[in-house]
């Protein structure tokens, strides 16, 4: 299975490198697949931006990633 995450371009550097938020990381990805400026969201695979969203699909999308993870933490054990 593969994942695309969403994400919201801060930055668009030399090279077609972005910054991009993750809600609460940062990380460069590279913007070669679609044309983007700042502020505008994108699905993230393997360190590409693959697609573009519109800010309510972005933020929407991020809500449930968040959700997701919430619920995982509460059903796996804790191994620390």
């Amino acid at each position: 299975m593969c994942i695309a995450v969403p994400a919201e371009v801060l930055e668009i550097k030399e090279g077609n490198i972005g910054v991009v938020d993750y809600g609460e990381l940062k990380q460069e990805v590279r913007l070669d697949l679609v044309e983007v400026k700042v502020g505008e969201f994108v699905l993230v695979h393997v360190g590409f931006a693959i697609q573009k969203l519109s800010r309510e699909e972005g933020l929407e999308t991020r809500e449930i990633f968040r959700q997701l993870h919430e619920a995982l933490k509460e059903e796996l054990p804790d191994t620390g």
